[in-house]
């Protein structure tokens, strides 16, 4: 019962977000709220909560001193020349852009952090994307799975919790497995041309000239469809020549990224913010800090040295206050339903019978059926979750049938492109929440994509002998 109830409550919540009938913070509060009254669990209800807000706690609070942190540094212009060159490089191309995302995305990934890396991309990209009128969706669907697969880096998390798990060396999983991961990524740049292309075909190719005007004087400019490429109230295409008006607001929101004359720019300090944030990036990767102390101190120290005065520093805050509000509340949201979610037991029951059900004659493949379950169960479950509560019976499962822990673990790691994107990382909210993307679309948009590029992975790992 437990199993069919888990199911139900993913499944009524995936439907719901994606047809728009609840908003997403909604959704992780109230489903889970009336499938634990459906277990029979109510009265816990409130332990089932305070436990899933205590455990994301310190991931809020990372959240959301970063989000000033990097929110600042958009503000003083730190990333004002990476915008200016991408936009110089890709000669206002759309395919060129879309391109240029997936590779910025798997860059910055390297840091290890999905939150950090979202924030860089979305920061940088964003204003081409609004500038041209290209579909949002698909900034953040290409960043989600180039930082997908890059998320299996030892430092990242994926690797280091199945080695952990299992008791293997990291390095022993994760080398052995860049070629399968090296053709997933060229995958999704792949991918990206593809849709790049789409878009171009959509949207036309606009010149330096077109883009590139004056602010003050930019009250239209060359575009095709807006939206996030539903279609509705299209303008007409680039290709054309129409030129369609922009709104104050709309105008102001897409320029801002690019505004050389904003108040909030602090060119002397330049140097100062960029070895600031390298340093932030150093110590998170050598893990100095925990990464939400490494935030709060960086943020503080952002907002006193570029905005001395308090007024200022209020104005920075209160101009970065939504972002804030929005992502910290989806993942205290989010801690409802991952709390009811693993305090009822249904996360248990759901694991214990998908391995149930795998048939007795495919114990000698139970790699090739680990990275197929990889894509559903690290997406409906956290990453903890699945490598410490189900990653161990598969491998005792695949060990009775001479399938070592070393293939199970490499195996377990395809399914991370696709759980980039599942609605239990906090990450994807931070990506979804500056992009201004709607948590439905991106979902429709990028699970198909996504869930491909997890299957490649598994492929080329299957056709070079490593799972």
């Amino acid at each position: 019962m437990l199993t069919i109830l888990g199911f139900a409550m993913i499944a009524t919540f995936l439907v719901l977000i994606m047809l728009k009938k609840m908003s997403p913070i909604a959704a992780l509060v109230l489903i889970p709220a009336l499938f634990c009254v459906f277990v029979g669990k109510g009265a816990k209800l409130g332990d089932y909560v305070i436990e899933g807000v205590g455990s994301l706690a310190p991931t809020a609070a990372m959240l959301m001193f970063a989000i000033v942190y990097f929110g600042v540094m958009i503000d003083v212009g730190l990333f004002d020349p990476i915008v200016r060159a991408i936009l110089k490089f890709c000669k206002a191309d759309p395919l060129r852009i879309v391109v240029g995302t997936a590779v910025l995305a798997a860059i910055v990934s390297l840091d290890g952090d999905g939150s950090t890396t979202f924030m860089i991309t979305v920061s940088a990209m964003y204003p081409l994307y609004k500038r041209l009128k290209m579909s949002l969706v698909v900034m953040t669907g290409v960043a989600a799975m180039a930082n997908g697969v890059m998320n299996t880096l030892p430092w990242g998390g994926p690797t280091a919790r199945a080695a952990t798990a299992l008791k293997l060396d990291a390095s022993d999983i994760f080398v052995p497995m860049i070629p399968a991961l090296a053709v997933g990524l060229l995958f999704v740049i792949a991918l990206s041309f593809v849709l790049g292309r789409r878009e171009r075909k959509r949207l036309g190719v606009l010149t330096l000239d077109e883009v590139l005007v004056e602010e003050k004087e930019a009250e239209t400019v060359l575009v095709g469809a807006g939206g996030t490429g539903s279609g509705k109230g299209a303008a007409p295409a680039a290709g054309s020549g129409a030129a369609a008006t922009l709104g104050d607001d709309e105008a102001e929101d897409g320029f801002k990224g690019l505004d050389p004359n904003r108040a909030t720019l602090r060119p002397r300090l330049y140097w100062f913010n960029a070895l600031l944030t390298v340093a932030l990036l150093t110590a998170m990767i050598m893990e100095w800090l925990p990464i939400p102390v490494l935030f709060l101190i960086g943020a503080a120290l952002v907002l006193t040295v570029n905005f001395p005065h308090i007024p200022d520093q209020k104005a920075r805050l209160a101009a970065h206050a939504d972002n804030v509000l929005n992502v910290s509340g989806m993942v205290f949201a989010a801690a409802v339903f991952t709390g009811v979610l693993q305090g009822t037991g249904m996360v248990d029951h759901m694991a214990k019978w998908m391995v149930d059900v795998i048939p007795e004659g495919m114990g000698p493949h139970m790699a090739l059926v680990t990275g197929v379950l990889s894509l559903p169960l690290t997406y409906f479950m956290s990453n903890d979750g699945f490598y410490f509560g189900v990653l161990p019976v598969l491998a005792e499962a695949g060990a009775a049938h001479g399938v070592t822990p070393l293939e199970m673990a490499r195996a377990s790691l395809v399914g991370q492109p696709l759980h980039m994107s599942s609605p239990l990382v906090p990450a994807v909210y931070v990506l979804v929440g500056m992009a201004k993307v709607e948590f439905g679309d991106h979902t429709r948009f990028v699970v198909k994509w996504a869930a491909l590029t997890c299957l490649v992975i598994l492929g080329a790992g299957l056709l070079f002998g490593i799972i």
